[in-house]
């Protein structure tokens, strides 16, 4: 009976644990860049097209595009300031 409850407990813990992660590539702009033998690295990290093209051109051969997985900004993100007059 412990057994039993021990494994119940510990499918219990494993379910409610796990929280949905951020999905890689929640940017406006992706590097692709070219790693070796025909093979391509995207990262999709980069908040502007100069911090992509910093990372293209240090050394990486690659390019950069817009993210075609940018679901936007968030709402903190776009919010205008309100002035305080």
């Amino acid at each position: 009976m412990r057994t039993i409850l021990f494994m119940l407990a510990v499918l219990v813990a494993t379910a409610l644990g796990q929280r949905p992660g951020h999905a890689y590539g929640d940017a406006p702009w992706c590097a692709l860049m070219v790693v070796g033998n025909d093979s391509v690295v995207e990262r999709c990290e980069f908040w502007s097209i100069d911090t992509c093209r910093t990372e293209v051109i240090s050394g990486n051969r690659g390019f950069c595009n817009p993210n075609p997985r940018f679901s936007g900004y968030s709402g903190a993100r776009s919010q205008k300031r309100k002035r305080a007059w």
